[in-house]
């Protein structure tokens, strides 16, 4: 009679027994994957492009109602090179949106500056998503008083 190994040593195990446990691995591992992907895509703000656009491909315009707010932008410059010195005119509900272009091409707004989009009309529905559906922007010339001064604490700067 051949000697018995313990039990649960390499040679015990009959090699069929092997490769099914390699085979549930790998679904174990394919279903977790698979799980994963809608939990990656979700993570990402709506509306983020990693491509950038080139302001030559845009239109001079835009005007879209994006969750109840109406954003509106107009190219102000005298071309479309993208040397060009024009600048995007942006609004959310007739209000002045600012945009900043960053040396890489892409945009960000006042409101959301720590992420920065493809485009001006990404910009500015990241930051009707950033504002929220009570918050507006400040129209022009609410942070000042009658007399001209800031209402946030008035006359700034060195005086001697």
């Amino acid at each position: 009679m051949a000697p018995q190994s313990p039990v649960g040593s390499a040679s015990s195990a009959d090699p069929d027994d092997r490769s099914r446990r390699y085979v549930m691995r790998g679904m174990v591992a394919l279903v977790v994957a698979a799980a994963a992907i809608p939990v990656v895509a979700a993570s990402r703000p709506p509306g983020a492009d990693d491509t950038v656009a080139d302001p030559r491909d845009t239109p001079d315009t835009f005007e879209e109602t994006y969750r109840g707010r109406l954003i509106r932008g107009t190219w102000a410059g005298t071309g479309r090179a993208a040397d060009d010195a024009g600048e995007w005119q942006v609004t959310v509900d007739g209000r002045p949106l600012h945009l900043m272009r960053r040396a890489d091409g892409t945009y960000l707004s006042m409101v959301d500056h720590y992420q920065s989009y493809a485009t001006p009309l990404a910009a500015a529905r990241a930051a009707v998503d950033e504002l929220g559906p009570k918050e507006h922007l400040r129209a022009m010339g609410m942070s000042r008083d009658e007399g001209g001064r800031s209402a946030d604490g008035g006359h700034r700067g060195v005086h001697a």
